[in-house]
């Protein structure tokens, strides 16, 4: 731990401000974050830490149940291009269905919402106005969307597992061949396991437009933009003789059968849909799409006592508990595993392609606080934490622990206080041509070991700079990441947790983790959200061939009594 400078004194009524906590008597306790009036002097202190930053390959990422999904083509002006299909299970909100005397087939219609806003009305036609904030790529270049019936079986439960274990389904994104998902022991080709095409668009665009869900209504009633198909109709509006047929047979054929009897038997029955996506001119645009809001409904109608027909209410299916977002990526350059030992020059940060693993504390250190050289970790535990043999005085509740280190209700005393800590890491100018589509990046950090957000994280939704990617007045590009909970559990409670994993983020509020099968390293799991954005950027690392100015740096700013 090198000190680089010290700067002025300041008065407690300042630091109580910037910290936004008032003056106490208790120094050491780093919950109230306040310094006491005997030690009314200090110095603010900033020191940097070693820190190991390398790139891991993200292989096999758990692909089901994200709840939200991507459908189209990507193609990142450095990565290359990613393709995202969907395979769903469909589960019927009605159980023992019947459809009644002679039903008679009227439509089948697909919904799934888009994620949108409105952002306005039609004074002319009072209809609302939306914009997309779903769909990424290029915008003018359609994309081939084929849907068909799966014939795979998707399996809640894993069959080979001892206990009573959720099937998960992972990610095979290096495969740029077929749409495909591994298991434990299993490669499954969903081209090979299609059924009958249900519906195809050879040139597919998303619409911000307003659906229309009652037109007879006074006024008019809407729906927001959604991906939405009538599934027995032809493009241009006319109804499929041989759609109706088929879905007739699917499903009002089935009526009062043990196929619909319960979602295990429909699972069997009707194995799910299939949405095979194919670039056009290898160029396209990829949309999120609200999965867990998707419904396919059967509108009908049937003969009552006086032979009249009426219209039912629509039998409803549902995506089921498992829906498979599979990806296929044609990079370049190929993404590897990188140097854990050294450290790499550049990080690559890419969905399901590759992510940075930071050790904050690599290797060893001349220690200024100990004049000895220690493991870095080992130094910044000492440079904070309070010895009784330095004449510290142990006050009533505090004791000793076999270190030599003062301690009270289990955390550790300090004698500095952390006050706030930044991992900055700068932009690979040389490798990023198109700065403007970088502008909204964000880079997340997240505990390693326990697959959890940093404490930071909720700290950082105060400030919404860090972790964006803000660039300075010389044109060089950076983003700063808050870790100063994080450190301070260390230090306090003797946290083991000193590796983050960094991934690139659109959607940093989704903090529930995708785990890696059969991990054989430090990481075994990823925050989901960076499945979901499409994305990826090229960072400066801690390798030191990197520039002084450019490489990675833990930067630490903390007090400590005059």
């Amino acid at each position: 731990m090198i000190k680089l400078f010290r700067l002025l004194k300041y008065t407690c009524l300042l630091f109580a401000i910037l910290i936004s906590s008032s003056c106490d008597n208790d120094f050491n306790n780093i919950e109230s974050d306040v310094i006491g009036e005997e030690n009314i002097n200090f110095n603010v202190v900033k020191t940097s830490s070693n820190v190991l930053a390398y790139n891991k390959r993200l292989d096999s990422l758990r692909i089901n149940n994200l709840r939200s999904s991507l459908l189209g083509v990507f193609n990142d002006p450095i990565y290359g291009t990613t393709t995202a299909s969907i395979v769903s299970q469909l589960s019927p909100t009605t159980n023992n269905a019947t459809f009644g005397i002679n039903p008679v087939l009227d439509s089948v219609v697909l919904n799934i919402p888009y994620f949108s806003r409105q952002t306005g009305t039609s004074s002319a036609s009072n209809i609302p106005i939306y914009t997309l904030d779903s769909v990424f790529g290029n915008k003018n270049a359609p994309i081939k969307l084929s849907i068909y019936r799966n014939n795979f079986l998707l399996r809640d439960f894993n069959p080979n597992s001892q206990n009573v274990e959720a099937q998960n389904y992972y990610s095979n994104a290096f495969n740029n061949i077929n749409n495909t998902a591994i298991t434990d022991n299993l490669t499954i080709n969903f081209d090979n396991a299609r059924e009958t095409l249900l519906y195809q668009i050879d040139e597919f665009t998303p619409s911000n437009s307003a659906i229309i869900t009652n037109p007879n209504a006074d006024p008019l009633q809407f729906s927001p933009p959604a991906l939405r198909l009538n599934l027995t109709q032809n493009l241009d509006g006319t109804v499929n003789s041989d759609n109706i047929n088929l879905w007739t047979n699917i499903i009002l054929s089935q009526s009062g059968l043990s196929t619909l009897s319960n979602p295990d038997n429909f699972n069997d029955y009707f194995r799910g849909v299939y949405f095979k996506v194919e670039t056009i001119n290898t160029d396209g645009q990829i949309i999120l799409l609200n999965t867990d809001g998707a419904n396919i409904s059967i509108h009908f109608k049937n003969e009552n006592e006086d032979k009249s027909r009426l219209t039912k209410t629509p039998y409803v299916l549902n995506f089921g508990q498992n829906i498979l977002n599979t990806f296929k990526n044609d990079f370049t350059p190929s993404l590897s595993n990188g140097d854990s030992e050294l450290g790499d020059s550049q990080l690559y940060l890419k969905g399901t392609g590759s992510m940075a693993v930071v050790d904050l504390f690599d290797g060893l250190v001349n220690c200024e606080e100990t004049n000895t050289e220690e493991t870095a970790l080992d130094c910044f535990k000492k440079t904070y934490r309070q010895r009784v043999d330095t004449g510290y005085i142990l006050q009533p509740g505090e004791t000793e622990d076999e270190n030599g280190y003062a301690r009270r209700n289990g955390n550790f005393i300090l004698k500095r206080i952390i006050n706030e800590a930044i991992l900055l890491v700068y932009e690979d100018e040389n490798t990023i041509l198109d700065t403007n589509a970088h502008q909204n990046d964000k880079v997340y950090a997240y505990d390693v070991a326990n697959n959890t957000p940093i404490l930071d994280h909720n700290v950082d939704g105060t400030d919404p700079t860090l972790g964006l990617r803000q660039t300075d007045e010389n044109g060089i590009s950076s983003y700063k990441i808050r870790v100063t909970e994080h450190l301070n559990r260390i230090i306090l409670r003797d946290s083991s947790s000193t590796s983050l994993g960094l991934i690139i983020s659109s959607t940093p509020n989704i903090t529930n983790s995708s785990e890696i099968l059969n991990s054989k390293d430090v990481v075994t799991g990823v925050p989901t959200s960076t499945l979901l954005t499409t994305r990826g950027t090229v960072l400066h690392g801690s390798n030191t061939n990197v520039e002084d100015n450019r490489r990675m740096t833990l930067e630490i700013f903390s007090t400590e009594p005059n």
